[in-house]
């Protein structure tokens, strides 16, 4: 999420949120070799961006690291991003992590650069990348190939006729295209588009047989949404049986839908997120799949990075052939198809979060 997932993943992850600042660890004079670090969140009440503080907060523990938490009041507010990273700089903090509410931040982030802090960008990119020094999330588009190869093979030949549960229909944002791509690519299927979603052919051959896409619709990342976004879906087509959601909630609300047409049975949902609550759907044959991702690790990451860069100058460096650092992903499945590793809900839980 993307949105947060949401929302990156994500526009995904909308929720109200707290503005003010927490800290943790020892004492921040530079004497005692302390690192400050900001940790600047879109919110601090959603489970994704909850576990970035938890994990954040227990490795500046062993870090020596005083570390500051801000987060917006709600997704979209980046006046509190803001005084959090101009706080930031008068503090004389060394590094900032962020998941950006939105590029209006990007200013303030060139001014911390400019101070000497090193910004490293969590979950999703900013717009451009270069705002941050380096990102920390995880690989979309190899997310969405899970969930898509998956599926294709799941299949058994028969043909698909696929719903997109997508993050938005009037604004491009990078998590949900990548994700969406990273599907139809799984699938067999050309997106058609380096940059815009809906672009494929509607009809053809997948990697299995044929496919129908019986519809695009925005689901803003959210259950409600999804639900709406399938309830338009049933209508243009009452035969679909693959369900593709940007997100967890997206997809539950997409199964709450089909629950409603009492075709929960004959369309299998597949998504991207890991939070535990996500696995528990996996279990309850609410989703067929769900490809996972780590927030906790990319912030654990970030605060034992900056603390690195601080004492030894070492910067840290992006994955070979990607322009940010991967912190991974992994299918998650009841029920194992040839030729795509997975792991059992129960295999996986051990790194969810929200739990």
């Amino acid at each position: 999420m993307r949105k947060s997932f949401a929302v990156a993943c994500c526009a995904a992850l909308a929720l109200a949120g707290c503005g003010s600042s927490t800290s943790t660890g020892t004492s921040g004079n530079a004497t005692d070799g302390t690192v400050g670090v900001s940790l600047i969140l879109k919110t601090l009440t959603n489970p994704y961006f909850v576990s970035m503080q938890k994990d954040a907060q227990a490795e500046a523990a062993k870090d020596k690291v005083k570390l500051t938490v801000s987060a917006g009041k709600q997704d979209g507010d980046t006046q509190t991003q803001i005084s959090a990273i101009e706080n930031a700089i008068s503090r004389g903090d060394k590094g900032i992590l962020i998941t950006t509410n939105g590029d209006a931040v990007n200013s303030a982030l060139a001014r911390a650069k400019k101070a000497g802090l090193y910004v490293i960008a969590l979950d999703t990119s900013p717009n451009p990348p270069s705002v941050a020094d380096i990102t920390y999330a995880t690989d979309n588009e190899a997310a969405g190939k899970l969930i898509g190869q998956y599926a294709a093979t799941k299949l058994g030949g028969k043909k698909a006729v696929i719903a997109m549960l997508d993050l938005f229909n009037n604004q491009v944002v990078s998590v949900d295209i990548q994700r969406d791509h990273g599907f139809l690519e799984g699938l067999g299927i050309d997106p058609g588009s380096k940059t815009e979603n809906g672009k494929e052919s509607k009809t053809g051959k997948y990697s299995g047989g044929d496919y129908q896409i019986a519809c695009h619709q925005p689901t803003q990342g959210a259950e409600d949404g999804g639900r709406t976004a399938m309830e338009n879906c049933l209508s243009a087509n009452p035969d679909i049986n693959v369900v593709y959601s940007i997100n967890e909630p997206a997809g539950r609300g997409g199964y709450d839908a089909l629950k409603a047409a009492g075709k929960q049975s004959s369309a299998m949902i597949l998504s991207i997120d890991g939070s535990c609550a996500g696995l528990d759907n996996v279990t309850s044959g609410e989703f067929a799949a769900d490809a996972v991702q780590y927030p906790g690790k990319m912030a654990s990451l970030g605060v034992s990075s900056i603390a690195d860069l601080a004492r030894t100058g070492k910067k840290p460096q992006t994955t070979g052939g990607l322009d940010f650092f991967n912190t991974g992903t992994a299918l998650v499945a009841t029920t194992t198809v040839t030729g795509v590793t997975s792991q059992t809900p129960d295999q996986a839980k051990s790194a969810c979060w929200g739990g």
